[in-house]
């Protein structure tokens, strides 16, 4: 099994969880980790049922894995997947995210970074959210705050719920787009202020996202 295990969530969809996933990837890699990034569920796959977001993960890993094991739901629809799964057929749930995942979680790798679909509380069907997959599986959570009007009350709230569940937070990042947001610096400070997780640091575009998890120390 990993000796870590990290679940990358964000406040939102699009918000840069595949950009600090593969910076993670490449932070680990640097000190010489086996590491192996999944996304066990994406929307929006291509004809090939492939996703441009898995093969970043798998071009950042260093250990190789057929795309099936890296994504094993892979769902055509850009929608929500509970309802991209609908479309094809498929019934998502913890059980099944289990029972294809696990053999790559019981693999002896010492990185796994495990990329999130949309937000911490998306659905898998009815009464299951990922978060409860995450939390089965006592992976630690990193959160990419997505810093645009409303992040406040978005990173809150993820926090909160996070928290409120006895998740495992071990930090968050502020991912930046352009143009940048107004008032950016304090809108960090104020995350910095009411968010009571580690600040990793704050990202741009043009940056490799590796070099923010420089002084990321969570033990392996």
């Amino acid at each position: 099994m990993p000796k870590r295990i990290i679940f990358v969530t964000g406040t939102n969809t699009g918000v840069g969880k595949t950009y600090l996933s593969v910076g993670l990837l490449r932070h680990y890699a640097k000190q010489g980790y086996q590491t192996v990034g999944l996304k066990p569920i994406a929307s929006g796959c291509d004809d090939r049922g492939k996703s441009d977001d898995v093969l970043a993960l798998m071009k950042a890993s260093t250990v190789e894995l057929p795309y099936s094991m890296v994504n094993p739901f892979a769902l055509l629809l850009p929608v929500a997947p509970h309802l991209a799964a609908q479309e094809m057929g498929v019934h998502l749930n913890v059980a099944d995210l289990n029972q294809q995942v696990l053999p790559v979680l019981s693999m002896a790798v010492d990185i796994c970074i495990v990329e999130g679909a949309g937000g911490w509380l998306v659905p898998l069907n009815a009464k299951e959210t990922y978060a409860d997959w995450v939390l089965s599986c006592q992976m630690d959570v990193l959160l990419v705050v997505n810093m645009t009007l409303g992040c406040l009350n978005h990173a809150l709230l993820t926090v909160e719920s996070i928290l409120r569940r006895q998740g495992r937070l071990i930090g968050w990042v502020a991912n930046c787009q352009y143009p940048v947001m107004d008032k950016l610096n304090e809108n960090i400070d104020t995350l910095i202020q009411m968010l009571p997780a580690p600040y990793i640091g704050t990202v741009f575009p043009d940056q490799d996202a590796s070099l923010v998890f420089q002084a990321f120390n969570v033990d392996v």
